[in-house]
């Protein structure tokens, strides 16, 4: 037997991973000096937050240490079970060296049990859909093996779009320069952000105005052929009208296509900030 796992960057409501059996490993961030850890939603209030990064707050996230990882595992292990983790995408933090240093060690203390690491190469519901999938196949009763070949296979078919109305965010981040940001503001520039194939994130079109680049996320559904028979994700930074509108852009396309939204957590919106809207969609084969 194996136990499932997955992150809080997923940004799947926590609801559907309780009701998936996973176990929720929750990533840390902080507000103006004050510690969290992001649990899904569960007791944490993401809209509170992008109001008090709006009045200026600083929110900044940092790594799970070996540690805080092996208080999650050990207990599994101990009780005799394996584990399997789908995890964010590695290429975006140094958690991952602490991860490797804690299962070395638990493995040597439990030779017998087995970790599988899965990387979805994506964040927020770009890494979720694939979470969800994931663990619908291991509570079906796939082997781990299967699963992590489900994951590899499945990875590549996910579309992960977003843009943002402030670019400020994403300079404090240091994710933009402070030049280009000017810019982008003198000329109401927006970005179109992209999940990469090596898990990283790339600024992949610029286009002037906010309602444009709203139009410019749904149109992407045409360029990477969209597979309907799955669901697509809106994530939502705290601006519900631009969801909306995004969400019709989206149903004029596609009248059926069943849609999620999600908000987004305070761990991704320390980087992107308020007001951003992220576009998760499968292509097809």
């Amino acid at each position: 037997m194996s136990k499932f796992f997955c992150d809080s960057n997923c940004e799947l409501d926590y609801e559907a991973v309780e009701k998936l059996g996973a176990s929720l490993i929750k990533m840390p961030y902080t507000l103006d000096g004050v510690e969290s850890a992001y649990d899904l939603g569960k007791e944490s209030d993401p809209r509170g937050f992008f109001a008090k990064m709006r009045g200026g707050a600083d929110a900044k996230t940092q790594a799970l240490n070996q540690f805080d990882y092996i208080e999650y595992f050990e207990p599994v292990f101990a009780a005799g079970e394996d584990i399997i983790y789908v995890s964010f995408s590695h290429a975006m933090s140094g958690t991952f060296n602490s991860l490797k240093i804690a299962a070395d060690e638990l493995l040597r203390k439990y030779p017998e049990r087995k970790f599988t690491l899965c990387n979805t190469y994506g964040i927020s519901m770009g890494a979720g859909i694939v979470v969800y999938y994931a663990a619908k196949e291991h509570a079906a009763g796939k082997s781990d093996e299967e699963v992590a070949a489900f994951v590899d296979s499945f990875r590549k078919r996910v579309r992960c779009y977003f843009t943002v109305k402030d670019l400020v965010y994403l300079k404090r981040g240091g994710r933009l320069s402070a030049f280009k940001a000017m810019m982008g503001k003198i000329f109401d520039m927006k970005p179109i952000i992209s999940m990469q194939e090596d898990g990283t994130l790339a600024s992949i079109a610029t286009v002037k105005g906010r309602k444009k680049s709203l139009h410019e996320l749904v149109a992407y559904t045409e360029k990477d052929n969209i597979d309907t028979s799955y669901p697509c994700v809106l994530m939502n930074g705290d601006c519900d009208e631009d969801t909306a509108f995004t969400k019709e852009l989206i149903k004029e396309k596609y009248p059926d296509v069943e849609i999620w939204e999600r908000i987004v957590g305070p761990v991704i919106g320390s980087h992107c900030g308020p007001d951003t809207v992220g576009f998760i969609f499968i292509a097809k084969e």
